[in-house]
């Protein structure tokens, strides 16, 4: 675990998500990340109580890269209210096949959640029930079959950016649910996380927080060389 923290202070403790992996406990009862960390504080700082830790956000199981974790009240409470008025910024990576119709541009879709399906349908225009959805993305790069583009969330809802993508002709790389061809080896798809700014609610001092794409996919590493 001690490889995977990319930030840390007081108030807030950052790790490197791996593809597949829960962010919390959930029915299935598999392993999550917030408790597999709070095992590694407890016996790292040698704490004989219960350790806080909260997460203050989630990405979605399939998806790699930054998740930030609270580890007092008063942290969690500051990073929540941020995350509500929506001042910090998140960047992520995906792995497309096909171009985008322009390299950059703002996307904006109206996006109704449906949860008997754990889907999420864009619409062009207002629907009954449906939020307005708004990210910037561009494209960094490309390789002979894929493309990688940078997004920028505007607004957090439940499988934006890949509803989003997908809606453009631009499914993720092994997102099945979202229309991709196939699926990823070990099920994960070519989302990442990749950076999270903010202003630190507490100390007040800026913020930024980069997750490395997964070391073990030459895909990645190939774009990865593209960034240096």
């Amino acid at each position: 675990m001690r490889e995977r923290i990319i930030y840390e202070d007081n108030h807030y403790i950052a790790v490197n998500k791996h593809c597949g992996e829960l962010v919390q406990p959930d029915p299935t009862g598999e392993p999550a990340l917030v408790d597999a960390l709070k095992a590694y504080i407890a016996q790292r700082d040698a704490k004989p109580g219960r350790v806080f830790l909260e997460a203050a956000h989630r990405i979605d199981r399939p998806v790699s890269g930054v998740v930030l974790l609270a580890k007092t009240s008063k942290g969690l409470s500051r990073i929540n209210e941020l995350f509500r008025q929506n001042r910090l910024t998140k960047t992520y990576w995906a792995v497309v096949q096909q171009m985008p119709p322009q390299p950059e541009g703002l996307l904006e879709h109206y996006l109704r959640r449906d949860t008997r399906k754990n889907r999420t349908v864009a619409a062009d225009k207002p629907l009954a029930d449906a939020k307005l959805a708004q990210l910037r993305y561009r494209l960094v790069g490309s390789t002979q079959r894929y493309h990688l583009l940078e997004v920028e969330l505007i607004t957090g809802r439940h499988h934006q950016i890949r509803c989003q993508l997908a809606k453009i002709g631009c499914p993720i790389k092994g997102d099945l649910k979202y229309g991709a061809p196939r699926s990823n080896p070990g099920g994960g798809i070519s989302l990442h996380s990749r950076s999270l700014s903010f202003e630190h609610p507490v100390a007040h001092t800026p913020v930024t927080i980069v997750a490395q794409p997964p070391a073990d996919d030459a895909l990645w590493a190939e774009f990865c060389r593209m960034e240096m």
